[in-house]
């Protein structure tokens, strides 16, 4: 059992539990004695939110009390420091970020030499470090930190690799939202250097604004800005980069689901698409029965980019994704990267010579209703008879027309309630009786 780590790293609120400048500065000590290879080189990457520069002082000095160099990339995409990490050589990639949470909250999540999230047994490693007494090595054997100049350069070049080098957009014009995060001094630069005319929002951080109204979380100021810009489409980050939505010509919400069938046709075009897709229990109907008309599979996993790809691996599939835009594209990069994923579709358009709007239209997506109770510290009321008898409940009276869902999230202290079904009434009045019940066995 882990103590520290969830699904993705570890996350919270800045200033409680683990969010804390002495238990990171352990952190890096515990991660550097684990992941360090004696010496070792170590990668730090950060999102824009205030509380970054307090954690990546405090790793670096854990990381060089434990006799590890370190590289420090600045402001970086979660998939630009996997990148940069197998670049580099590294021993490991660090990144200090919460992803699409408010700036109030921070994490860190760490990459191994290949790019990939750490396996369990490494976690698990890093834990029990943590257990012992914090003790530097001798001051001959310190660390070493250096800041990498080019570090932005070097992921741009690498964005645009994952495309055909004859490929150009320049019969698109993009607004480009990057949520005040981690994509604001990437993304807008990659667009305009493959010929878009690109018009920017979100590219304002201030350490306080990350994923605030703007980003893939709050799309609707994208939705505005592409009707008012006249553009062809709309592409939305989140505050780390490893997530993207996008917004049709009309205003219109592209999801996660949406953009993987679309990459999954492009592949099929290009006679390059390889194994089934694999989506999560959240991934709606209406994309399995779109890559059904493809001929193409969807294996469905638990929620999280981890699982998702622990089964493209063992599979030796290449496309997997999350509603959310979460979207891994193996044969690109080794993780969920937001500006490679926009990439692809971008590079969809082009080759099917189709719009975004009639590609998204291929995937008719059934209603789906999403409800987040929030658990303030009570017990597991997954467990509750009563919630239990809710869920039958709802599942007979959908009647094999849709699904039902009650599920933890792997990253706040939420259970998330899910149906989905044809009747879009009907799934909302569901969704919320079910949350209802959840929050009375919160109370009992």
């Amino acid at each position: 059992m882990r103590r520290y780590f969830g699904t993705d790293g570890i996350r919270g609120r800045v200033g409680e539990g683990c969010i804390t400048p002495d238990f990171v500065l352990k952190l890096g000590w515990a991660a550097g004695r684990v992941l360090g290879n004696g010496r070792g080189k170590i990668l730090i990457g950060k999102d824009t939110r205030i509380s970054g520069y307090m954690f990546e002082s405090a790793l670096e000095a854990g990381l060089v009390a434990s006799g590890v160099d370190i590289r420090l990339l600045g402001p970086m995409t979660t998939p630009g420091v996997a990148y940069l990490t197998r670049a580099f050589r590294a021993s490991a990639g660090i990144v200090i970020t919460a992803s699409h949470n408010p700036y109030q909250d921070n994490g860190i999540k760490f990459f191994s030499p290949d790019g990939d999230k750490l396996p369990d047994e490494i976690e698990l490693a890093i834990e029990s470090e943590l257990e012992r007494p914090l003790c530097t090595v001798d001051s001959s054997r310190l660390g070493k930190a250096k800041r990498v100049e080019d570090a932005n350069g070097r992921y741009i070049e690498f964005c645009k690799s994952t495309i055909p080098s004859s490929m150009n957009f320049r019969d698109l014009k993009i607004v480009v939202d990057c949520a005040h995060g981690a994509t604001y001094n990437t993304a807008p630069h990659v667009l305009e250097e493959l010929g878009a005319t690109v018009v920017s929002i979100g590219t304002e951080p201030d350490g306080f604004n990350i994923n605030r109204d703007v980003g893939s979380t709050r799309p609707e100021a994208l939705c505005q800005a592409v009707v008012a810009e006249g553009a062809d489409l709309g592409i939305a980050f989140d505050g780390d980069g490893d997530r993207v939505l996008m917004v049709d010509s009309q205003g219109r919400l592209v999801d996660g689901d949406q953009l993987l069938y679309i990459i999954a046709k492009s592949r099929m075009a290009a006679d390059a698409m390889r194994g089934d897709l694999v989506g999560t229990l959240m991934s709606n109907l209406g994309l399995e029965h779109a890559l059904q008309r493809l001929g193409i599979g969807l294996f469905r996993t638990k929620v999280g980019d981890r699982y998702i790809m622990e089964r493209l691996k063992h599979m030796d599939g290449i496309l997997g994704g999350e509603p959310s835009g979460h979207i891994i594209c193996r044969d690109r990069t080794t993780t969920g990267d937001g500006i490679v994923s926009a990439l692809q579709v971008l590079t969809a358009i082009e080759r099917l010579d189709m719009t975004l709007d009639a590609l998204s239209r291929e995937v008719e997506l059934y209603p789906q209703a999403l409800v987040n109770v929030r658990l303030d510290g009570a017990g597991n009321v997954m467990d509750s008879t009563r919630v239990r008898e809710a869920v039958a409940e709802a599942e007979r009276e959908l009647a094999g027309s849709g699904r039902v869902l009650l599920r933890p999230s792997g990253t706040e202290p939420l259970v998330r309630v899910m149906v989905e079904g044809v009747d879009a009434d009907q799934v909302d009045r569901l969704a919320n009786r079910l949350a209802d019940v959840v929050r009375d066995q919160i109370r009992v």
